[in-house]
């Protein structure tokens, strides 16, 4: 089993979170978002390591990560698009947008792709129903997608 531990800037964050907040409880959720932009994911080892920072067991912190769904629990592809799949994106089209983006790397909601470069989620909605439909690109909203958007943001990422 590797181990994990915060680099000495993240451990600096840590610190700087622990800080702020009158209960070091509510620190959990800013302490999995260090772990998971540190590695990419949330390894069962960074909530061990968590889990001692905080006084807590890591199946408290497993609990708090399994909650939500903007945690990775398994290494995911470079690039994580995440299309929004309630009802404005709907209406305008992300279903087929949704068809169209696993016809082009050949992966359903949930995989990545064989080469690593791709992992495709579908969410809840992120607030941009007036750019229906969207996705976001490791967190970049790009709104009113079409086949070419599309197109045009696969191939600059794969540059």
């Amino acid at each position: 089993m590797a181990e994990f531990k915060y680099t000495p800037e993240n451990e600096v964050k840590f610190q700087e979170y622990v800080s702020r907040y009158p209960k070091i409880d509510s620190c959990m959720l800013p302490a999995l978002w260090l772990a998971q932009k540190q590695e990419g994911w949330v390894s069962p080892e960074a909530m061990s390591y968590i889990a001692d920072k905080l006084g807590k067991t890591p199946v408290e912190v497993y609990g708090v990560a399994t909650f939500y769904t903007m945690f990775n629990l398994k290494p995911i592809g470079k690039y994580h698009i995440e299309l929004c799949k309630t009802l404005s994106c709907m209406l305008c089209g992300s279903k087929d947008i949704k068809q169209y983006i696993k016809d082009k790397i050949g992966i359903e909601p949930g995989q990545t792709s064989e080469d690593g470069l791709f992992h495709l989620s579908e969410v809840e909605c992120m607030g941009a129903c007036g750019g229906a439909p969207m996705i976001a690109l490791n967190g970049k909203y790009h709104e009113k997608l079409t086949k070419e958007k599309v197109d045009e943001l696969l191939k600059e990422c794969k540059k």
